[in-house]
């Protein structure tokens, strides 16, 4: 189901408009695909923000546009202004129902892993995973079971269980989660510290009392 979400359709594409939009709470964006002819709009900041924080970036958006049809979108794309840590453009995608899209969903995991309580060390390099699917069969998130994990075992792609109304289109081969043995640091023995010294200070006697043979020689 698509939450709707207002926006205003936008006319003026100067600086100074578009920043006094964003001064006002407003995010430049623009709605394309499907064919059709792109339409510039703005949408209220903190009420996609926390739309995206709640419902996921891969929410059903129904863009309420004045003078238009209620647009089925998804967000394709965003930019965000780094001091002050506000959206600063959004690109929304239209989306037909029927039709499938490629779109990134988060992994989660669950459990503690036996590796981990065995002194190991839990890996994760796949945090996204790419899946195909109609819009409205899009998982929020997919959970990973990790309990099991001893040290050196790998979840891949390919281990994830059938029964899903979505083709994944990630390589099969791609680890997900993995349990490294635990580190162990090279103690350096107290020994070689102690033979290190008695050198250090023969050299320096050494030149020191080069120094006087020299320092001798000239005076004669």
């Amino acid at each position: 189901m698509a939450i709707t979400v207002k926006a205003n359709t936008r006319n003026d594409f100067r600086r100074s408009a578009t920043n006094e939009l964003r001064n006002n709470g407003q995010v430049p964006a623009i709605v394309y695909g499907q064919n059709q002819e792109p339409i510039s709009i703005s949408v209220d900041s903190l009420e996609l923000l926390k739309t995206l924080r709640d419902e996921g970036k891969n929410v059903i958006l129904a863009l309420d546009i004045e003078g238009h049809k209620p647009i089925d979108v998804m967000l394709h794309d965003h930019q965000v202004e780094p001091i002050r840590d506000e959206l600063y453009h959004a690109d929304f995608f239209r989306i037909d129902m029927s039709s499938e899209v490629d779109v990134q969903v988060p992994i989660h995991l669950d459990g503690e892993a036996q590796g981990v309580k065995d002194g190991g060390i839990l890996s994760q390099p796949l945090h996204e995973l790419s899946v195909r699917a109609k819009p409205n069969e899009i998982p929020e998130h997919i959970t990973l079971d990790v309990t099991n994990l001893e040290v050196n075992d790998s979840l891949l792609v390919s281990d994830l269980k059938e029964g899903r109304n979505y083709e994944i289109t990630e390589d099969e081969t791609t680890t997900i989660v993995t349990v490294l043995p635990p580190q162990t640091e090279e103690v350096v023995e107290s020994g070689e510290t102690q033979d290190a010294e008695p050198e250090v200070i023969n050299e320096k006697a050494e030149q020191e009392a080069n120094t006087e043979e020299n320092s001798e020689e000239d005076q004669s």
